[in-house]
């Protein structure tokens, strides 16, 4: 079972107190931010796929690239991700491309006034919804508390490039650190 989500990361080491008096003092406000888009192994918490990213933006263009990361490196039975991934090219990719049984994405509702999606994947979604094994998805929650509690949440790193080779090198980093514990 591997959970898909995906965390901001600041780019500056700034105490709460200083970011909030200046952004209420001048207006100014971080108009983008490093975005990390992970598949995370739910019992493990390992990081099976990383697509870096600049945030704020939509998740479901992410999906495609982390999972096929992630099923290149473990066969995986169940994906689970929040409405944000919710599209058909979504649960085709998991289900016909990438032999995955379940996929677990709630339906974002749309604005076309039909209550049953005419999509295939999307309707039985609907259809047959496996409440149960959605509220595994903390799983990815957690690994992005446990990769920020041990490695920080801010990068060094200070153009968009090298953010993104930074944050490629923490997912590994946190693979790492989470087989080293083990052995």
């Amino acid at each position: 079972m591997a959970a898909v989500d995906a965390t901001g990361l600041e780019t500056r080491h700034v105490s709460a107190h200083f970011g909030m008096r200046r952004a209420n003092g001048s207006g100014h406000r971080q108009r983008a931010w490093p975005k990390l888009t992970a598949v995370v192994h739910a019992h493990s918490h390992l990081i099976l796929g990383a697509v870096p990213g600049i945030g704020p933006s939509q998740d479901s263009p992410d999906f495609t690239p982390a999972m096929r990361q992630a099923a290149d490196l473990l066969a995986i039975d169940t994906t689970l991700a929040d409405a944000g991934y919710d599209a058909e090219h979504n649960h085709r990719l998991c289900r016909e491309e990438l032999g995955i049984r379940d996929t677990v994405i709630p339906l974002k509702p749309r604005n076309t006034g039909r209550r049953w999606p005419k999509a295939p994947h999307r309707r039985a979604m609907r259809r047959q919804f496996l409440s149960e094994t959605y509220h595994q998805r903390w799983h990815a929650e957690s690994g992005f508390s446990q990769h920020k509690r041990r490695l920080g949440s801010a990068l060094t790193a200070r153009s968009d490039a090298a953010q993104q080779r930074e944050l490629v090198l923490r997912a590994l980093t946190h693979n790492l650190m989470l087989v080293a514990a083990v052995a």
